[in-house]
């Protein structure tokens, strides 16, 4: 295959072809990391502007491209300087032709539909922000999707067309019932010429010349949802649940990204250019499935990626987790191990359990043969005989509680302990002889949304007018608060707090700065970052949730911190943690925590939500400078899982833990009760989805030792588990190497 000389260069240090086996219907590079992701596409753009300097191109929106925008930027702004030109030679871009991007046509691929551009979460803001301005394009020469400028009367407003922004699409096929809804009915039609008219813009300037873009968790490319046609135009269209979920964070809520619709590029919008370089990128293990049906599926509406199997410059550039299920490239990096690593081998032999429903214990020579994957082990009845020695022994260890230990238990955000590993730590609540103390990370703000804190401002305006409330107010403690919550006087407790924090981070006359507020609520939309003193409420927000939570199974403030660390800004592209600012805080909390074990949400890539990985390298870098010896217990929660065989304490987790989890959640936690930022995975709240984790565990560690050992074994808590959570123990040099290697990856 003859590639590019940026693909060349890529593929220098990779191990396999761009295509590796036959059953791979389309090109893949896989790079190491999401940070080296964005240095190969922006080579291949910068490779591709300078054979092409007035092309057209179409570029993505969101978080994946934060590395591609960066190099970019960064190879333009110092592209005559000796560091910048060497970069450029050794990944294949020619240094002595620096592009010039004003000659390039640029087609907006995506909107939502309503949203005001004015909007800093609309695409178009974006769009304007990162790449007309940022990479010096002419926008005389951009094709954008502005909803405000279609099929609207003169000073006629997207609001008053679609009251409160949502879109009934079903008016296209049926009659208008009001005259609201015929002139809605107009507009749609409106709409659906413009887009016709996009189309026809895009095919006079010849189709896309350069196409760069994400996928999303059903497979979607642009807003072409799974089951979308291949034979799909620019058009107005409504969205899936799984679609719906990712832009929750864009939008401020699924409940808002529900009634939104949108307007996309179609499926052959984007391919009818046969010439066209069409890049999908993916990073991490969540897009693993996604990533293996648009390689080896037939092209076919259920996977729209397979639409540009058809183009002899369509690619998928990936990350090493994100090709995990690119089964013949894992196969052939296995086989070059001169030695099985144990780890792996476990892992097959406890796949091949699962997906037989057969104990370890049981499996023969004949079932390691039959799998691909098991023919590589010499000899696989032992392996599964040490996996099942493994997962029991790690089993039996997470019943045992310990004595005499500190625990240092951190979380990103104030869930993360609670959805990830409770009853790990439960189990060690009832020894007296141990100590806990319980750190969230970060503010956590953007998970608050403006209709919560209205009705909560709302209900405290109402309760300052009862005298024995304002009577009640500055007399109270923080700890105090809690528990009128816990006992009942829910909208009390709740309304001190609030008070508390208006007073702290805002002024005195309450009355007067919930008045002010409300106003500033009522005004921004849906998605809007806030301005510092209303990020801090929505913060104290989270962190009395959290409060709650700990009260209610018997700790209060000298056990808990809230540290808010300074990186964590609510910008859609966040900063780095540190030395300076994010690890003295962590420093000076394992010094009056004294741990012998330290709760880390461990996150394996650097891939799912950022601050998962940013958060646990400002606590390695506090605890290089840390003397004690102290273990970490690695957990995960509802973005990762691990493997069975990865897991070293399994804790088993009755009926009546998982409920106390759920109720804890519904009860506590208002700002998630209604899941306005869910999982694509489950529509629903955190809760259930981290139950549904836990019992889905338990069957395949179930299927692994056979039910005849749960229902026989002398321990209760294995004999009654409704559940189990998985967690890795490491020291803390263990701890130290690992956060050390993904460091060292993403700073190359």
């Amino acid at each position: 295959m003859d590639l590019p000389r940026v693909e060349r260069a890529a593929l220098r240090s990779s191990r396999f072809d761009a295509i590796y086996a036959p059953e791979e219907r389309i090109p893949v590079i896989v790079v190491e990391n999401f940070p080296a992701l964005g240095r190969l596409t922006a080579m291949r753009f910068l490779e591709w502007v300078q054979e092409n300097p007035d092309g057209v191109v179409s570029l993505p929106t969101g978080k994946t491209p934060e590395h591609f925008i960066a190099w970019v930027q960064r190879c333009l702004s110092t592209w005559k300087t000796r560091g910048t030109r060497r970069i450029l030679s050794r990944n294949g871009v020619d240094p002595a032709k620096r592009p010039d991007l004003r000659g390039l046509h640029f087609v907006q691929i995506d909107e939502f539909y309503p949203i005001e551009p004015s909007q800093k979460n609309s695409f178009l803001s974006y769009v304007e922000r990162f790449y007309i301005r940022g990479f010096g394009m002419d926008p005389g020469k951009a094709m954008l999707i502005d909803g405000s400028r279609i099929a609207l009367r003169r000073g006629e407003r997207l609001g008053d067309v679609w009251p409160g922004m949502a879109v009934d699409l079903s008016l296209r096929g049926r009659k208008a019932r009001t005259r609201l809804e015929a002139r809605q009915k107009s507009v749609l039609a409106g709409v659906d010429e413009w887009c016709r008219g996009y189309e026809e813009r895009i095919r006079a300037l010849g189709g896309i010349g350069f196409f760069l873009g994400g996928i999303g968790p059903d497979g979607h490319i642009a807003f072409n949802v799974r089951g979308s046609s291949h034979s799909s135009l620019t058009r107005l269209c409504g969205t899936n649940y799984e679609t719906q979920a990712a832009a929750a964070g864009d939008l401020g809520g699924i409940e808002v990204a529900k009634t939104r619709a949108v307007i996309t590029l179609g499926l052959q919008t984007i391919t009818s250019n046969p010439d066209c370089v069409a890049i999908i990128m993916a990073a991490g293990a969540a897009k693993a499935r996604v990533v293996a049906d648009a390689v080896q599926r037939a092209p076919q509406p259920r996977y729209p990626a397979t639409a540009l199997h058809k183009l002899p410059l369509g690619r998928l550039y990936v990350t090493e987790g994100a090709s995990g299920l690119l089964e013949a490239r894992r196969l052939a990096a296995l086989r070059r191990h001169r030695a099985m690593p144990r780890g792996e081998a476990e892992r097959i032999a406890v796949d091949i359990s699962v997906r037989l429903g057969k104990p370890l214990d049981r499996l023969t020579r004949q079932d390691f043969r039959r799998d691909d994957f098991g023919r590589l082990l010499t000899n696989g009845p032992k392996t599964a005989l040490r996996a099942r020695a493994h997962l029991a022994a790690a089993l039996e260890r997470g019943c045992r509680p310990l004595s005499g230990t500190n625990f240092l238990h951190t979380e990103p955000h104030h869930d993360d302990l609670m959805l990830g590993c409770l009853p790990a730590m439960a189990m060690n609540f009832k020894e007296p002889s141990n100590q806990h103390t319980f750190a969230t990370l970060t503010s956590g703000f953007t998970a608050v949304t403006n209709s919560l804190m209205r009705r909560r401002l709302g209900s405290l305006l109402e309760l300052l007018r009862r005298k024995d409330f304002r009577d009640e107010l500055g007399k109270v403690s923080r700890d105090d608060e809690v528990k009128l919550f816990l006992n009942g006087r829910k909208e009390r407790g709740e309304g001190l707090r609030l008070a508390r924090d208006l007073r702290e981070s805002s002024g005195k006359n309450l009355p007067k700065e919930i008045r002010k507020w409300l106003r500033y609520l009522s005004q921004a939309y849906p998605g809007q970052k806030d301005v510092p003193v209303m990020q801090q409420l929505k913060g104290r927000c989270r962190e009395w949730e959290a409060d709650c939570l700990w009260g209610s199974l018997g700790f209060y403030s000298p056990n808990i911190r809230h540290l808010r660390l300074g990186f964590y800004t609510g910008d859609l592209f966040t900063q780095e943690p540190t030395q300076g600012r994010d690890v003295p805080p962590i420093a000076r909390l394992l010094k009056e925590s004294n741990p012998d074990i330290v709760a880390v949400a461990f996150d394996p890539e650097a891939s799912g939500p950022d601050t998962h990985y940013k958060v646990m390298q400002a606590i390695n870098a506090a605890l290089r400078g840390w003397s004690k010896k102290t273990r970490v217990w690695g957990y995960r929660n509802v973005w990762f899982r691990f493997h069975p065989s990865e897991a070293e304490l399994i804790v088993p987790v009755d009926k009546g833990c998982l409920d106390s989890m759920e109720r804890s959640f519904l009860d506590m936690y208002a700002s998630q009760r209604e899941a306005s930022f869910p999982s694509h995975e489950y529509d629903g709240p955190f809760c259930r989805l981290a139950r549904n984790i836990q019992e889905e565990q338990l069957r395949m560690v179930r299927s692994c030792l056979g039910a005849g050992f749960f229902k026989k074994h002398p321990e209760p808590a294995i004999r009654r588990a409704q559940g189990l959570v998985f967690m890795r123990e490491m020291t803390s040099s263990e701890f130290a190497r690992h956060s050390r290697a993904l460091q060292k990856a993403m700073e190359s």
